[in-house]
């Protein structure tokens, strides 16, 4: 785990403009937030605000990006106004909450958009719970988030735009189907069922954080299409906070609130999750709940005794999570892998004739646009098979089959990268383009 943290690559050094930008915009609306008068649950909704409109929006173009961070506050008030005034309605509340969920992940049919949406509005309910808002907290609520996203974008659109010098990265679009067919909505589901699961358990469990257990669930689904990805991602997570709470016994607690060594450990925190967020999700949980701890030392209510509390909620998550994508219109991994695998191939031959076509004179064609998308779809095939790469994984046969399908695409990839670079260069023959046409490959 930590070598994937240390040594992974970073071409561009991405994932640190990214992680600098997130503490440059966060850092910003949290202190805009102060200079406005806003209380301490003001500027804890502002700063979340900032921080999911620079880590959640992720559209293909910078326009794009702006389109849905300006969209928003028009998904996220909402939802925050709901929570608020059911807060002394706990079943309209519950219910309300259910088919939040369900909606947020039923919105990811629609791309990056979508699931951009649904992250803020599930966010913007499961805040409210946090600091137990109420509709008299609403006025300063809203100020807070319209000027938490304001401070992101101009940041993020104006003062540190590097997305700009880039080309459009290509958002492969989930796998169709229509009705139960459509993996979208079989998780939105699931994840409904799961989060009424970790809903009902985790207030058992308490009366006052059982909202811990609801967005452990809804997050484990965040980012994964089969029940081998989910189960993953919720083993992950646990072993996440378990470590993030280690990590809090020895700096959250001590530090018991104090501002000044709280925002900068905080600082950290956020730059840690923004940072190892693409590589390694328990690495991001860990930082995420460090956050958490900090948050609520702040509030003065940080114990050990809460901390173990955390660690029993994000358990009853797990298992929501893990019993939904079990029993409730599963998803088998073969089922994903199969799906983007074929996609992957299909890409490799787009990029072959895009190539030739390119060798044979036609100024249009584009393999370089396709060697894009194909490291795209690589990058949905890893995540998809991981689960049968992982340690704990029994099958042996299909651990082996899936490396051995791994190395394969990973040398069409690398032939796709020589060939356009080929198609690239003026000098090729047509004789040589029809040596490398479709057909030949």
């Amino acid at each position: 785990m930590l070598k994937r943290v240390f040594t992974a690559p970073d071409p561009g050094r991405t994932r640190l403009r990214f992680a600098a930008r997130a503490v440059l915009g966060i850092g910003l609306a949290v202190v805009g937030s102060g200079l406005a008068g806003h209380s301490l649950p003001g500027a804890v909704t502002g700063g979340l605000a900032a921080l999911l409109a620079l880590f959640t929006v992720a559209d293909a173009t910078v326009r794009g990006q702006a389109v849905t961070t300006a969209l928003l506050p028009v998904v996220g008030l909402p939802v925050l106004t709901a929570a608020a005034v059911l807060h002394d309605h706990p079943v309209a509340r519950d219910l309300t909450f259910l088919a939040v969920i369900g909606a947020g992940v039923y919105a990811r049919r629609w791309g990056p958009r979508g699931h951009s949406l649904g992250v803020f509005a599930f966010m913007m309910f499961f805040v409210a719970q946090f600091l137990h808002a109420t509709a008299g907290q609403l006025p300063e609520l809203y100020a807070a988030v319209a000027l938490a996203l304001a401070t992101a974008a101009a940041v993020r659109f104006g003062v540190w735009c590097y997305e700009r010098r880039l080309p459009p990265a290509p958002v492969p679009a989930p796998p169709g189907g229509r009705g139960l067919a459509r993996v979208t909505t079989r998780q939105a589901v699931q994840a409904t069922a799961g989060a009424g699961f970790a809903l009902i358990v985790g207030q058992l469990v308490s009366g006052q954080r059982w909202y811990w257990a609801v967005g452990a669930t809804w997050w484990i689904f965040v980012n994964t299409a089969s029940r081998g990805e989910t189960l993953i991602r919720g083993f992950r997570r646990v072993l996440g906070t378990v470590i993030g709470i280690g990590l809090g016994l020895l700096v959250a607690v001590p530090l018991n609130g104090a501002p000044g060594p709280t925002a900068a450990v905080v600082t950290v925190c956020v730059f840690g999750i923004f940072y190892t967020a693409a590589v390694s999700y328990t690495w991001m949980m860990l930082w995420v709940t460090l956050l958490a701890e900090l948050l609520y030392g702040l509030l003065g209510v940080l114990t050990p005794g809460l901390l173990a509390l955390r660690l029993a909620e994000t358990g009853v998550g797990a298992l929501g999570a893990a019993l939904a994508v079990l029993l409730v219109l599963p998803v088998t991994t073969h089922t994903i892998t199969d799906a983007w695998i074929e996609r992957a191939l299909r890409c490799v031959h787009a990029c072959a004739a895009e190539a030739a076509a390119r060798l044979a004179g036609d100024p249009t064609a584009d393999p370089a646009a396709r060697v894009a998308e194909l490291e795209q779809l690589l990058g949905r095939v890893r995540l998809a098979v991981a689960p049968l790469l992982h340690p704990l994984n029994p099958m042996l046969a299909r651990k082996r089959r899936a490396r051995q399908v791994l190395a394969s695409l990973d040398a069409r990839a690398r032939e796709s990268r020589d060939l356009a670079a080929v198609a690239a260069g003026s000098g090729t023959s047509r004789h040589a383009a029809a040596s490398l046409s479709p057909s030949g490959v």
